[in-house]
């Protein structure tokens, strides 16, 4: 769950109204999924060499990143930092303010609001067009390369089921203890009118979220930091305080806590070589969270409401 564009109080990659052939030769060797005796693992070796990806300079590759993370989770980032300022400067305690993340871009007009909201779903996932592009460009065989495919849908959705049961739970209780220490603004995951694509909008904003960020964030960061001589610590930490940064909104436990989620899933993307997986656990994430809490919110005494 994102902020993107600028403007604080959304999760949505939307912008409202009025706002708010393989590796180099002889050199690169891709993050991607090989067997071996039956298993499948992730090639994380480090590239070196003048001409990394598909015998682009590394400026070029360098100058690509920067402009793919400048037109998605990078800007998220910073916007995220802006809206915690003001956050912290606002009169009254984090957990009194709210972290809105799908609400209505029409309030009282249904079908100008679902336009907004497709529309917002739709332009978010530009970036991972962009991406697929550059991965063609390079030869590296577009997001096959980094295990966006439907080569393995199965295992790719046991897992990612399994890794999302561990990580819900453990993050549900993170969440409500950080925010009753007060260093976490209260998450209201979504504030949609009661109409009838509220919870199908909700599902389309959890795919694109999960979709957007473990496809830039993991896949196609990681592989790029690869090539350009980055230690693997090195593009965890990025990687991972990337993904803490841009989630930043919600408040300390939101940085922290997605950290270290994304400290796993950079692990587990090193280990099984695809971001299949991971999309998929994420996905599931936000879909239990965002229809969830429009079931349960102020039906249930310990979950938190706005």
């Amino acid at each position: 769950m994102h902020t993107w564009p600028p403007g604080p109080g959304t999760d949505r990659s939307a912008p409202v109204p009025g706002f708010d052939p393989g590796p180099a030769v002889g050199q690169a060797v891709t993050a991607g999924p090989r067997r071996a005796g039956g298993s499948v693992r992730a090639e994380a070796g480090r590239v070196s060499g003048p001409v990394p990806g598909g015998g682009l300079p590394r400026g070029i590759l360098r100058s690509e990143t920067l402009i793919v993370l400048a037109l998605s989770l990078g800007a998220s980032a910073v916007s995220s930092l802006i809206s915690f300022t003001g956050a912290l400067t606002k009169p009254g305690g984090l957990r009194d303010q709210a972290a809105n993340l799908n609400s209505s871009y029409a309030p009282g007009r249904p079908w100008l609001d679902l336009a907004w909201q497709l529309f917002g779903i739709a332009t978010a996932l530009v970036p991972v067009l962009l991406v697929a592009h550059l991965l063609l460009r390079e030869g590296a065989g577009g997001l096959r390369a980094i295990g966006f495919d439907r080569t393995r849908p199965w295992p790719d959705l046991r897992r990612g089921a399994l890794l999302a049961a561990g990580i819900g739970s453990t993050g549900l209780a993170f969440y409500l203890l950080v925010r009753a220490s007060g260093a976490n603004l209260t998450v209201v995951p979504e504030s949609l009118p009661d109409v009838w694509w509220k919870y199908p909008v909700l599902v389309l904003s959890a795919v694109q979220n999960s979709v957007v960020e473990e496809v830039i964030v993991v896949g196609y960061l990681l592989r790029r930091l690869d090539q350009l001589g980055w230690s693997p610590l090195g593009a965890l930490a990025a990687s991972s305080v990337l993904r803490g940064s841009y989630h930043l909104y919600q408040g300390i436990g939101g940085f922290v806590g997605n950290m270290v989620m994304g400290v796993v899933f950079v692990l587990l993307y090193r280990r099984w070589g695809r971001v299949g997986p991971l999309v998929a656990a994420h996905a599931f994430l936000d879909i239990v969270a965002f229809v969830g809490y429009g079931l349960l919110a102020g039906k249930v005494g310990w979950l938190p409401t706005a």
